[in-house]
C-alpha cells in the first residue's frame, strides 16, 4: 500500500508532529512524505519525496503577518503546476497536515483525501470560537486545504474526530524541573520590541527564542537566542513559565509540561485567535498584544500564574489506524 503524508511547512507545529507520525505510518505502509511552504525551523529527520512551494504566511515583525512580503512570495503559476503535477493517482491514500498542494491536486483529480491536522479542529462546528468573528479569515481557513474526511487536534477533545494533542517522544521523554527563567516564543515580533517590552521586568530572566536573528544577544537579564529545536524544548521543560504566541504545539507543550502559560495570538491570524478562545477558556491568560497597556497582566502571571492541569495520553498510533482502517483500501495489516 502506498501512502502520501503532505505537511505544511509553515512554522514547527506540523513538522513536530510529523516526527511520531511518520514512524508509525512508515511500519504500516509504503511512505512518500510531501512538505510545502517556508517558515520552519525544523528539519525532519526522513527522506522528503516532494518539497513545493505552497502556500505560506510570513512572520511580521509588529505582531502580526507580514502581507507585503507574504503576497511577494506567492507564485501561483508554480502553485499550479505543482498541484497539476504532483501524481496523486498513484497513491492508495493521501494524508493531509493542512497541506495545500496535495488537497487540491485530490480535488482537481476527484481523489479522497484526509486531513489529519489541527486546523481540521479548529474547523469542527463544536470547536471554541473567538467572540470577534473573522468571515475572511474562517474562509481561508475553511479552503486553504480542501478534504473529504477531517481528524482534528485540539487542546480538549470535544467532538467524535476531535483528538487531545500529539506530544512528540522528544518532549514526552523530558522531567520538567524549574530554574526560574521564562522561555518566549513569539516570531511575529521583532527582537527589538521584545528587549524593550520584557525589560520592564528587571528580576525576571527571559530566555527569548528569536526568527530575526542569527547570533545570540544578551542584554541584561534578557538573552536571545536563534531558533535551535534542542536548546528551546529544554528551555521550555526547565522554565517557570511559556510566553508564546496562540498556535498549537508550543502552548500544548507547554501545558503538557505542567508550564504556567500566558499567549499573544498573532494579529489577523484567525486560527491564533480561535486557539485563544479554546486556551482562554480553560483559564490560560491572553494578551491581544505587547502594548505597555497589556503589561500589568503580564506581571500578575509573572507572580501569581497557574499551571493549567491537562490529560495528554500518548494516542497517537490508535489513531493513525483509525485513520487507515477507516480510509485505506485494501485494509491494513498492523505491525
Amino acid at each position: 500500500m502506498r501512502i502520501l503524508y503532505a505537511i505544511q511547512g509553515t512554522g514547527n507545529g506540523h513538522l513536530s508532529r510529523a516526527l511520531d507520525i511518520v514512524p508509525l505510518l512508515q511500519k504500516r505502509c509504503q511512505l512518500d512524505i510531501l512538505v510545502s511552504g517556508c517558515q520552519a525551523d525544523l528539519v525532519l529527520p526522513f527522506e522528503v519525496k516532494y518539497r513545493c512551494h505552497g502556500l505560506s504566511f510570513i512572520f511580521g515583525k509588529k505582531g502580526g503577518v507580514n502581507f507585503v512580503k507574504t503576497f511577494a512570495q506567492l507564485q501561483t503559476k508554480v502553485f499550479y503546476e505543482q498541484v497539476r503535477d504532483l501524481p496523486v493517482e498513484d497513491y492508495d491514500l493521501v494524508i493531509s497536515d493542512f497541506e495545500p498542494i496535495s488537497a487540491w491536486a485530490c480535488y482537481f483529480k476527484k481523489k479522497p483525501c484526509v486531513a489529519l491536522s489541527h486546523q481540521s479542529a479548529v474547523l469542527d462546528p463544536k470547536a471554541p470560537q473567538p467572540k470577534k468573528d473573522d468571515y475572511l479569515g474562517r474562509f481561508i481557513l475553511k479552503n486553504y486545504a480542501p478534504a473529504t474526511a477531517h481528524y482534528g487536534f485540539h487542546f480538549e477533545r470535544f467532538s467524535k474526530n476531535t483528538f487531545t494533542p500529539v506530544i512528540r517522544s522528544q518532549v514526552r521523554e523530558l522531567e520538567p524541573t524549574n530554574q526560574g527563567h521564562y522561555t518566549v516564543y513569539l516570531p511575529a515580533y521583532e527582537d527589538e520590541v521584545l528587549l524593550k517590552k520584557l525589560s520592564s521586568f528587571q528580576d525576571v530572566k527571559w530566555e527569548v527564542f528569536s526568527k530575526h536573528n542569527q547570533s545570540p544577544i544578551r542584554q541584561g537579564n534578557i538573552h536571545i537566542k536563534p531558533i535551535n529545536n534542542e536548546q528551546f524544548v529544554q528551555s521550555m521543560a526547565s522554565s517557570a513559565g511559556v510566553l508564546c504566541g496562540a498556535g498549537f504545539e508550543t502552548p500544548a507543550e507547554a501545558l503538557y509540561l505542567q508550564k504556567k502559560l500566558l499567549v499573544v495570538p498573532m494579529k489577523r491570524q484567525y486560527e491564533q485567535h480561535c486557539n485563544a478562545g479554546a486556551l482562554a477558556a480553560m483559564g490560560v491568560p491572553v494578551i491581544k498584544s505587547l502594548k505597555s497597556k497589556h503589561l500589568p497582566t503580564i506581571a500578575e502571571w509573572l507572580a501569581h500564574g497557574q499551571v493549567i492541569p491537562v490529560h495528554y495520553p500518548n494516542e497517537t498510533e490508535q489513531i493513525i489506524d483509525l485513520v487507515l482502517e477507516t480510509h485505506a483500501v485494501p485494509a491494513v495489516v498492523h505491525p
